[in-house]
């Protein structure tokens, strides 16, 4: 839901009566049944830990450790009070009022309050995080008390309370944002304090408890230590050996080995992967602009195939770039286009194309080269050749640049508003053409202004549109999985690829 209008209550958070502990040794949590070391592998590093230039996804929980955000993203799909006991809107959604709690400090001992959060907020939009641009829209922030803050847009910003929720809402304590040692000292009041003298900065970084945490009840553990294991057989040797925890999977090839190692398998269906089919202007490829070409390519894949060869059969197939969260999900909208080559070559012909042409696309290794094998013949079925540059670690600012006209790619499903202005909007990063069409700004003019009712009929009015008009060729929502130890419990959050650390428990 877009949740415009919820003035939310204080989040009541009960104790769990929880037994044993994770990790090999064991001690006192902050939690009944809590203790001992939780040990985690990401697959990536932050590349700094800047509440300013933070990023979310596969990095948040190296920042969730540290630094509370200042409303809440929970398993059940729900946008929940955290720093901010209560938040809610003007008449015409342009001004958010979050009101702080009060029993709040930062590790160094100093208090949260109004200004420190205005502060963090400022320097967010002002920083180098690639999510600053969801401030892009605020006119201001202030806090007229210690525990009052308001941000004001020039137009309502129905994704606004999803931000706060990831790296938009982290809040460091002020003295340390002016630190020349802000990237690599981080100061919060988070569950954990990072430990730098444990730390390996893009290996390994050791947290302990925080000892005056506000909410003692999801401190789950004494000490915290996640490895940073990019290769994936490193993460299964790992898992194999004990040496962690909960592992975050980057591929789904080893799960029967993670399953044999008496590991469980936790999952979400974050990313989708498709086509992107961004030039619908025809700029460098004519045929784009036709919509009956970008209908065919949609008709060309056999996705139940793709699924099954590239994922293990991990995922949903699917035609829409929408989530199965979100309110503009249609389940029909996942079977629109059937695989039907012949159907593709009919609609080639009528636009003019009996004979085919030529697509050019980036490639990457990381993407798989057994995928641009598929994709290259599905798409010569139906007459099309693919030719393929490799940009090497120029490839997502090639592809932005824009200097292709399509691109097989793995994107976030995000929320409505906030995968609106990802990938639909005429100002969309993943829309570098700007392709415009005057349905899409209607349907997009009718969510940012209307009520909760309209935004929900008019989001499934647009996806539908989406679909029809083949902006996009999505193949499957791909299965994104985490992995616990017997010793461990977790729960996934929908709307990211990590899990959030205080849904990390021991059984």
């Amino acid at each position: 839901m877009f949740r415009w209008k919820a003035t939310a209550a204080a989040l009541a958070i009960t104790a769990l009566a929880l037994t044993g502990c994770a990790g090999g040794d064991s001690g006192s949590g902050g939690g009944e049944g809590s203790g001992g070391t939780l040990t985690l592998g990401a697959i990536t590093a932050p590349t700094t830990l800047d509440p300013a230039g933070s990023e979310w996804g596969n990095r948040s929980p190296f920042y969730q450790a540290v630094f509370d955000t200042l409303l809440l993203a929970t398993p059940e799909g729900t946008i929940e009070p955290w720093l901010a006991s209560e938040y809610s809107y003007n008449d015409d959604n342009t001004v958010l009022t979050l009101t702080l709690r009060d029993d709040v400090t930062f590790s160094d001992g100093t208090k949260l309050t109004g200004a420190v959060v205005v502060k963090n907020l400022e320097r967010f939009k002002a920083g180098t995080s690639p999510d600053a641009s969801y401030f892009a829209g605020v006119t201001s922030f202030e806090a007229p008390d210690d525990t009052t803050v308001v941000i004001t847009m020039d137009a309502p910003n129905p994704a606004m309370l999803n931000y706060l929720t990831r790296d938009p809402g982290l809040v460091g304590a002020e003295a340390s944002l002016d630190s020349p040692d802000v990237a690599t000292t981080p100061v919060g009041s988070g569950p954990y304090i990072l430990d730098t003298a444990a730390t390996v900065t893009g290996t390994s970084y050791t947290y302990t408890k925080n000892p005056d945490y506000w909410n003692p009840d999801v401190q789950h553990y004494d000490k915290l230590v996640i490895n940073v294991l990019q290769d994936p057989t490193a993460a299964l040797n790992a898992i194999k050996a004990g040496e962690a925890n909960g592992v975050r999977l980057s591929t789904n090839d080893g799960i029967a080995e993670v399953e044999g190692a008496g590991w469980t398998v936790a999952s979400n269906e974050l990313d989708f992967q498709g086509m992107l089919l961004l030039d619908r202007n025809g700029t460098q490829a004519p045929a784009l602009a036709d919509v009956r070409v970008r209908q065919a390519l949609n008709y060309a894949f056999d996705r139940e195939g793709l699924l099954a060869g590239l994922q293990n059969g991990l995922g949903t197939v699917t035609t829409q770039v929408f989530p199965a969260t979100s309110d503009a999900y249609d389940p029909e909208l996942d079977s629109y286009y059937t695989y039907d080559p012949e159907k593709a070559k009919e609609l080639l012909a009528e636009a003019g194309y009996a004979d085919g042409f030529t697509l050019s696309m980036p490639s990457s290794p990381l993407l798989g080269t057994s995928t641009y094998t598929l994709i290259s013949q599905q798409l010569a079925d139906i007459g099309i050749t693919a030719e393929y540059t490799e940009p090497g670690q120029n490839f997502i600012a090639d592809l932005l640049a824009p200097k292709f006209p399509a691109s097989y790619f793995a994107l976030e499903q995000n929320p409505d508003w906030q995968l609106i202005q990802f990938m639909i909007a005429p100002t969309a990063i993943f829309n570098p053409f700007k392709s415009e069409d005057p349905k899409v700004d209607e349907y997009i003019k009718e969510i940012q202004f209307g009520d909760e009712a309209t935004q929900k009929s008019v989001a499934k009015e647009l996806n539908t549109y989406i679909v029809e008009q083949a902006w996009f060729a999505p193949f499957y929502r791909v299965q994104g999985s985490f992995a616990v130890d017997a010793n461990t419990t977790v729960e996934m959050v929908p709307t990211n690829a990590y899990p959030a650390i205080y849904d990390i428990q021991p059984k």
